[in-house]
């Protein structure tokens, strides 16, 4: 069954362009509607009453969001031109969604209305030292819908035609895996790989991968089964690292096989994607 309705999150950075070429070209192929969302997220008065400041009263900070409204309109506007004149481009039929709220809490609730997610990973210097950027994460672990997430540099003319899938036999990446069949039925390359895969019934199997991608075949979908051992870098960078190998121009994972805490501290596979992507990554939980 192929994607009909892609929402696409824009913003005010450069890298909104990079997110709507990605979101526009798998309307392209698979003839959906595109719907581009863009948020006023704009603090309340009341944050600012705690200010160190004296010079910070209520109307002052009446005044600061106000300011920051109105650019974010002004912001919207611009974006929208651009949207719109790409659909038009395209010849794609779409929608400009205008919304108030938290950023996540909004993508997250938008996103349960489309097929999938179109998202910009957040820019390091953006984020807290240390931390994942939490607003993708948030947004994904509450939508019930697959995310794909653009990172915040390179270009990605072509999504989606040699897939790189990260198997291991858990319910997430079952889920990631059957929520991106529209896209690998139309891809011309789809390898599926488990790294440091567990043997029995409990793990991967006898032959890593290959149960995977026998489901696959009855899909129509021709997948190469693979498997390799990382025993000296992280599984997140081993899955990087092979789908540079194989050109791939986009990975499908799962998000948090473990407890959401344990990754946070931790780190994993989920954390490694999140801040050091090198293609596309689609993600569902």
């Amino acid at each position: 069954m192929p994607l009909k309705d892609i929402l696409v999150h824009l913003d005010a950075t450069p890298r909104c362009a990079a997110q709507l070429e990605v979101a526009a070209g798998l309307a392209v192929r698979h003839g959906a509607h595109l719907t581009g969302l863009f948020v006023i997220d704009v603090p309340p008065p009341d944050m600012f009453y705690g200010f160190p400041s004296a010079f910070i009263d209520l109307q002052r900070a009446e005044d600061i969001v106000a300011g920051l409204r109105e650019a974010a309109l002004a912001d919207a506007q611009r974006v929208e031109a651009a949207f719109r004149d790409r659909l038009r481009r395209d010849g794609l039929q779409g929608e400009w969604r205008q919304v108030e709220g938290r950023t996540g809490e909004t993508v997250a609730l938008q996103g349960r209305y489309a097929d999938i997610v179109v998202f910009g990973q957040a820019e390091p210097r953006a984020a807290v030292a240390g931390r994942v950027a939490e607003l993708p994460a948030s947004a994904l672990m509450t939508c019930g819908r697959p995310l794909l997430l653009v990172p915040y540099a390179g270009e990605f003319p072509v999504v989606g035609q040699n897939v790189l899938v990260g198997w291991n036999a858990s319910a997430e990446a079952a889920r990631a895996l059957n929520d991106a069949l529209p896209i690998l039925q139309c891809a011309r390359k789809v390898t599926v790989l488990s790294i440091n895969p567990r043997r029995g019934i409990g793990g991967d199997g006898d032959v890593p991968a290959a149960d995977i991608a026998l489901h696959l075949a009855r899909h129509g979908i021709t997948a190469e089964a693979a498997h390799t051992v990382a025993t000296d870098i992280a599984e997140g960078d081993a899955l990087l690292s092979y789908a540079a190998d194989i050109g791939a121009d986009l990975l499908v994972t799962g998000m948090y096989g473990r407890s959401r805490l344990r990754e946070m501290v931790f780190g994993g596979v989920t954390r490694s994607l999140l801040t050091e992507m090198t293609i596309p990554v689609l993600m569902a939980h």
